[in-house]
């Protein structure tokens, strides 16, 4: 068994990412898509195996989602960030759902 730790982070702007740093999780505040994009691939390079990308930075970063879609890591999972929900995340899970099962099952 592999003594390697994995990181998670949480990606977003800092009023909807800063309650999660009382879980223990690395927090990155970012305000604009291009730091978010920096902060994405750097998280990507390091030992991070999950990422929660807040849905409204996402909507800015889809390419950079897409090139690490198939990758074992970072996962890239979307949560709603301080707006509230758009449905980008759940319909990312939707797709993949669809993807395992061959339908649509949510």
């Amino acid at each position: 068994m592999s003594n390697e730790k994995y990181r998670i982070a949480v990606l977003g702007d800092q009023a909807s990412v800063l309650g999660f740093k009382a879980l223990g999780l690395d927090v990155y505040p970012a305000e604009t898509v291009e730091a978010a994009r920096e902060i994405l691939h750097r998280l990507a390079k390091s030992d991070t195996a999950i990422i929660y990308l807040t849905e409204q930075l996402a909507q800015g970063l889809e390419p950079e989602i897409a090139r690490y879609k198939d990758n074992l890591t970072p996962a890239i999972i979307l949560i709603p960030g301080k707006g509230g929900s758009l449905g980008i995340g759940m319909a990312n899970v939707k797709k993949s759902v669809e993807r395992a099962v061959g339908t649509d099952i949510l």
